[in-house]
């Protein structure tokens, strides 16, 4: 039978790969939620918060609960592809998901196409990337539709809802080439009627 590591070796050098492993880990990102502090839309890049702080062994050997320095010029994923793209306004408090590149991005962001690393680092905070759509459940959606497809506002009174023989448009204004092709009062009478239901 083995003798267990830290059997073998003496206190002090345990300690030392101790040390050592929590000091790799430390330094090895994979993905936390954000919160968006501020959206460039020229650049779509976006500086986030980290939302979770981290424990930091200090000099004195001692733990501190500490927060990530905020995250500067950080890409922002929007659904892409086909010469179509769909934007979100994103605002200041939105939640995200945040994940760290494998290899340094810089040079790829700059120039696209396939480039060369400027730094060789990995999961490092500076290769962040930003995908809007994780939330904390204080900010779950109220009346989500279990049935269909919905592109709608946070508060559901205004969508777009795909089902099985029908497309509806809720709005208080719906225009088609900037003519108004609804009221107020048919969207008075959807929504106070059940609009808000899967139906």
């Amino acid at each position: 039978m083995g003798v267990p590591v830290d059997e073998r070796l003496e206190k002090s050098e345990l300690e030392f790969y101790n040390i050592l492993v929590d000091r790799i880990f430390s330094t090895l990102r994979v993905c936390v939620p954000g919160i968006i502090q501020e959206f460039d839309p020229t650049s779509q890049t976006a500086t986030v918060k980290v939302a979770i702080r981290e424990q930091v062994r200090q000099e004195n050997l001692e733990y501190k609960w500490t927060e990530i320095p905020l995250l500067l010029d950080v890409p922002v994923v929007f659904p892409r592809g086909g010469g179509y793209v769909l934007t979100f306004p994103v605002k200041q408090g939105d939640e995200c998901l945040v994940v760290f590149s494998d290899m340094c991005i810089d040079a790829w962001f700059s120039l696209g196409g396939i480039q060369n690393q400027i730094e060789k680092r990995r999961h490092d905070l500076s290769d962040a990337i930003a995908i809007p759509g994780l939330w904390s459940q204080p900010r779950v959606l109220k009346d989500y539709s279990t049935k269909h497809v919905e592109l709608r506002n946070e508060d559901r009174n205004q969508f777009i809802r795909i089902k099985e023989g029908a497309i509806d448009l809720v709005a208080p204004s719906v225009r088609v080439n900037g003519v108004n092709m609804t009221t107020q009062e048919a969207y008075s009478e959807w929504i106070d009627g059940g609009g808000k239901v899967d139906e």
